[in-house]
């Protein structure tokens, strides 16, 4: 049976005609890719139509007419073949001496044509009738090499690997040990290979866990969108500034890999949700969304005073949405990264905006909600039609179809401790009831084959509401080479101080350490505090003990402009808040002052969360470090995960309880959480997310800014 990956065409009568035909002769075997892949040439992009890897027939490629004009068929036969062979050449692993080992094979397939016209056999011109006598004709005596050219082909690309050649002389350093790792996941596997190509003319969402490659996958599919359709006007979006200058880079890298030529960024456009007045890099969706539809504009002042903090920004897109007329469309795609950051009135604003078939995507990690409010299914988000219908429904996966709904289950970043320490913090898996009628749960999801689709297997037990079950990583969706080079005390690190300044001196000895002796950059370090609010004084003093030692660092955000995270030159230790550390990751990890994650008298699950984002940003090695007794307890906790051996051993709460959970554990009513908000709109807190770089100054009114400044000059 051959597997079907259905990319963008052009073409797609003829591609649907040649998907139906391989879905009826069952007896093939292999894949074939639909609009895939695009190959680099002087002249610029050269996509390919369709392309079958069989284990007995070859490589074949289609050049697909969607007419009867199959003028100079023979010439682009050749120049596919030429084009195909010059790129595979590029691929040790494929050949033999000077030989290449793969038998490329062109054929020209034109289903329209009722009877095929005369032509040159060496040239095979094809219609669904003669198809399958070309194909029996066909042999390959190479056939072990297979498995080498399915792998090359789905690897689409492999920017994974660090920015600069690493250095590193002992075999045993960090650095020796990271560069192994790099190496290891350059390539994308198979399903991330397939979320990238497969093309939804609708709406396609991707789920997966922190590190399995969502933001990759994302920026990957916008330049694969783009090199198919350079006449298309594509977006992807995002809410954590510091992405933008990742995404361009991995969209960049990609593009000219596959094209050799640069995007065309006004055709594809790297923008901000929100955006404000100014045009160029201040530009946004909802800024864009306000001027093309005569909707006034707020920025993030006015609609803090006006809705509070706590979603200020979806507020203000249900706003413009229903004061909205005829609305522009103006996007052929728009594609969402970091989507658990949106209200669903965010999505609703993007998917209003595209022009028909409304091409939206949306990748997310709930897990990583900083909100405490989930993103309802794509039919509650996107609403009905008048006549009760949804307007977006995801339907069953067919085979041959492109998938709307995506699962990368398989975790590149973070080894299988690391990541089951995470999910155990994050859950309040092991953590102490404060009462005996209280579960020490703190949040659960609503659905429990969630579990296995984000990689868990049952070890023991029932995944059954009110039953004991033990959950564990399986090995395909933690590879084992993410934990075994270092022991699991070098791993994961959990230490509690006396004192904060005796937790910021050990911070900054380890740091010079891992400069000096572990053979680690400075851009392979970050130092996250998890509340936003209190990062630049926080961190601070972690930052004078490392100036006066010569190590250079840097707060994200604050001494680098709103789209940079790590420092142009990567010769600064990035020092960041949690917003800021969401989409970025790093070799070594310390997350300081986790006792505020402990416990909190509302929004509970939310600094859960704030600890299993900054946990997840480690791609080797994590420090959990915090003060006093708040610090102990997690401690605790970490000991029972360890002791369990890594796995999450739990009674999984019925419906009853997950409702009284997410009361007690997490949230306040709305008058109390009202109330307290209020308390916190004044200027002292204002001042506070000015100083971490929470918000910017852009993002405020003009009126205001001249005051503030003093303000914060005196604040400073």
């Amino acid at each position: 049976m051959v597997t079907i990956i259905t990319g963008a065409t052009q073409k797609p009568m003829a591609s649907e005609q040649l998907k139906t035909y391989f879905q009826n002769n069952t007896d093939l075997n292999g894949y074939l890719y639909i609009g895939y892949p695009i190959i680099g040439t002087v002249n610029g992009a050269y996509p390919i139509d369709a392309l079958w890897i069989s284990p007995d027939k070859g490589l074949v490629a289609f050049n697909l007419i969607e007419g009867k004009d199959y003028s100079d068929y023979d010439i682009r036969q050749d120049d596919c073949a030429n084009k195909i062979e010059a790129k595979l050449k590029g691929y040790n692993q494929l050949m033999k001496r000077r030989t290449l080992c793969v038998d490329i094979n062109v054929i020209t397939f034109a289903p329209s044509f009722y009877t095929i016209p005369e032509h040159d056999s060496d040239y095979p011109l094809c219609n669904e009738q003669n198809l399958g006598e070309v194909i029996n004709t066909l042999t390959w005596e190479d056939k072990e090499y297979y498995e080498k050219v399915v792998s090359v082909l789905q690897a689409i690309s492999t920017i994974r690997k660090g920015k600069k050649k690493r250095q590193a002389l002992n075999p045993e350093s960090k650095g020796s040990k990271l560069r192994a790792l790099e190496d290891s996941i350059a390539n994308l596997d198979n399903r991330q290979s397939r979320a990238v190509i497969e093309t939804v003319d609708g709406v396609q969402r991707i789920r997966g866990l922190a590190g399995s490659g969502k933001t990759i996958v994302l920026a990957l599919k916008a330049a694969y969108l783009h090199a198919q359709h350079p006449e298309w006007k594509i977006a992807i979006t995002f809410n954590t500034r510091s992405l933008k200058g990742q995404l361009k880079q991995l969209i960049n890298t990609f593009y000219i890999e596959q094209t050799n030529e640069e995007p065309d960024w006004e055709n594809l456009e790297i923008i901000h949700a929100w955006g404000a007045p100014g045009g160029g890099e201040r530009n946004g969706i909802y800024y864009l969304f306000c001027s093309m539809n005569n909707i006034e504009y707020s920025d993030y002042l006015k609609a803090r005073n006006q809705y509070g903090s706590s979603d200020p920004f979806g507020e203000l897109c249900k706003k413009a949405l229903s004061e909205a007329k005829d609305i522009s469309q103006v996007y052929d795609a728009i594609l969402i990264d970091e989507a658990q950051d949106f209200s669903p009135s965010f999505l609703c604003m993007c998917y209003e905006m595209l022009k028909e078939p409304k091409r939206l995507v949306y990748a997310y990690d709930e897990l990583q909600n900083l909100r405490t409010q989930s993103l309802p299914s794509p039919e509650a988000i996107f609403g009905e039609y008048d006549n009760g219908n949804p307007r977006v429904k995801f339907n069953i996966s067919e085979e041959g179809k492109p998938q709307q709904d995506i699962i990368l289950e398989k975790c590149y970043r973070n080894s299988r401790p690391a990541l089951v320490t995470a999910h155990a913090l994050g859950f309040g898996i092991y953590r102490k009831p404060e009462s005996d009628n209280e579960s020490g749960l703190v949040q659960m999801f609503e659905q429990d084959t969630l579990w296995k689709d984000i990689g868990y297997e049952v070890a023991d037990g029932q995944l059954e509401d009110g039953k004991r079950v033990v959950l564990q990583r399986t090995p395909q969706s933690s590879p084992e080479f993410l934990e075994k080079h270092s022991n699991i005390d070098d791993l994961i690190v959990f230490k509690s101080f006396k004192s904060k300044e005796e937790q910021d001196s050990w911070v900054a000895e380890q740091i010079k350490c891992n400069l000096s002796q572990d053979e680690l950059r400075p851009d392979d370090i970050i130092v996250i505090n998890p509340d936003p609010i209190t990062t630049k004084k926080a961190v601070a003093p972690i930052r004078e003990l490392l100036y006066k030692a010569g190590v250079l660092s840097h707060t994200a955000g604050v001494d680098t402009t709103p789209d940079v995270f790590f420092a142009n030159d990567n010769d600064s230790v990035a020092f960041t808040g949690i917003y800021r550390a969401k989409g970025n990751e790093a070799a070594m990890v310390y997350v300081v002052n986790s006792q505020s994650c402990y416990k909190s008298l509302f929004d509970m699950a939310k600094i859960r969360n704030q600890l299993f984002t900054a946990i997840t940003r480690s791609k080797a090695w994590v420090r959990v470090l915090g003060v006093g007794n708040a610090m102990d307890s997690l401690i605790e906790e970490y000991k029972q995960v360890k002791e369990h051996n890594f796995t999450l051993d739990f009674k999984y709460p019925t419906k009853a309880e997950r409702d009284h959970m997410n009361i007690v554990n997490r949230d306040m009513s709305d008058a109390e959480k009202s109330k307290v908000q209020k308390s916190k709109i004044n200027l002292a807190s204002l001042i506070s997310e000015l100083e971490n770089g929470q918000i910017y100054l852009d993002d405020l009114g003009e009126e205001q800014i001249s005051k503030l400044r003093t303000l914060l000059q005196k604040g400073e």
